[in-house]
């Protein structure tokens, strides 16, 4: 072709469907080099005393790498694995393998566009471009019906206009062939050690066992399609979501894909109100990256404020379950077991500790980036500061559990009994 060979820097985009940089990568050079970097600042302490990362989304990370590892090699190809600063790790990588460019997906916390700086500093000193591309939402942003700096701070006006003005892309095709540079190093995936965190036990109550990976996220995808035609009035815990969030929140799927093959469910069966509460997911994700766009800073107050000791103990006492309010504890010992909680126990606890203990919210969002499988900073800060009523997604909500009918008394029991917390 050219002899130009570019580097593919995969950060959440774990994936080789739907996946723009893959794809233009294919068709502009000869070689192919696909590069994951373990970065340790994703596994340092918060100023909470937090992990960044807790076990169970290094899991989920890990066995996601391992699926996008299977998906190249399935096309020819391989991913080279590091552990490192991406800025010190991608130039050597681009000397040794005398890379022409490199591509990637643009983010829009701060940490992740302020490694992007380094990283585009580092390779700018060798005269290497870092090609930016826009591949993580269900609406691309240039088919918005409105710039950036003017999109609705309130969902319902947002959703409502998009729904009317926007049209979702037709996804990209998945490259034929991928060939990477003869005898390239490849590279092995990082142990629990390397993160400082232990394997995770596996809690024989969790409603879903989650296992990363491109394959794994396309058939759960499949197997809650199924489900749609005799699904749609289902209101148990266990089915108000479905949980997809976790391989969308790294990748594994592309959310075009989740809205495409829904709406394929949907002409087929005739099933409008499931699919729709599917795409308000995908909604829900664009609005909170696309607020976290304009807004920046402003929507996270990002500076930490330190607790008090009573707050202190109220603060382990919420993150360990033993508040003493049934539902609270029942949500945070299935987030302490499995890593995920639906929606609604988010709100509740999420609210409890804000309205009811008056703790700060970052004190929580930080619990939660620890142990969320699907934590993302645009859903987890936004969903907070709504909560929480703060910032410019700040709303005044009063949260009632009796009015919630999936809170059964079945859940309380699966998710206490085993601490004798419920007779």
């Amino acid at each position: 072709m050219n002899g130009k060979t570019i580097l593919v820097w995969f950060r959440n985009d774990l994936r080789v469907h739907d996946n723009e940089i893959l794809l233009e990568a294919v068709k502009r050079a000869d070689l192919i080099v696909p590069v994951f970097c373990f970065d340790p600042r994703y596994f340092s302490t918060t100023n909470y005393g937090t992990k960044k990362t807790g076990e169970f989304r290094a899991k989920f990370l890990l066995e996601s790498v391992v699926g996008l590892r299977l998906s190249l090699q399935g096309l020819g190809g391989d991913l080279m694995i590091k552990f490192g600063l991406p800025e010190e790790i991608l130039p050597q990588i681009c000397q040794q393998y005398s890379i022409s460019e490199v591509y990637h997906h643009r983010e829009v916390a701060a940490e992740e566009t302020d490694i992007s700086g380094y990283v585009e500093a580092a390779l700018w000193k060798q005269q290497i471009n870092l090609k930016h591309f826009i591949g993580h939402t269900l609406y691309h942003k240039e088919d918005l019906p409105f710039p950036i700096r003017d999109i609705p701070d309130v969902f319902n006006i947002f959703r409502k206009k998009v729904e009317r003005d926007s049209n979702v892309r037709t996804v990209f095709e998945t490259p034929n062939k991928i060939t990477v540079p003869l005898n390239m190093e490849t590279g092995e995936l990082p142990g629990f050690e390397a993160m400082q965190l232990s394997p995770p036990q596996l809690d024989e109550r969790a409603q879903y066992r989650f296992i990363g990976g491109e394959q794994e996220g396309l058939l759960r995808l499949a197997s809650f399609l199924k489900t749609a035609p005799t699904g749609k009035n289902i209101k148990s815990v266990s089915s108000i979501s479905s949980l997809l969030s976790p391989w969308l929140s790294v990748g594994c799927l592309s959310p075009r894909v989740v809205y495409w093959q829904a709406k394929m469910v949907e002409r087929e069966h005739a099933i409008s109100d499931f699919i729709a509460r599917i795409v308000i997911e995908l909604q829900w994700r664009d609005y909170f990256r696309f607020m976290l766009k304009k807004h920046g800073s402003k929507i996270t107050h990002i500076k930490t404020e330190e607790l008090t000791i009573s707050q202190r103990d109220a603060y382990e006492s919420w993150k360990n379950g033993n508040t003493g309010v049934a539902i609270v504890d029942a949500c945070m010992a299935e987030l302490n077991s499995t890593g995920y909680i639906n929606n609604i126990c988010r709100q509740y606890t999420a609210s409890y500790l804000v309205k009811d203990l008056g703790i700060s919210w970052q004190a929580g969002a930080a619990y939660f980036e620890e142990k969320l499988l699907d934590y993302s900073p645009a859903s987890n800060w936004g969903n907070w500061t709504h909560l929480a009523s703060e910032g410019v997604l700040s709303v005044n909500r009063t949260m009632s559990i009796k009015e919630e009918p999936f809170l059964e008394e079945q859940y309380i029991k699966k998710w206490l009994v085993k601490a004798n917390k419920v007779i």
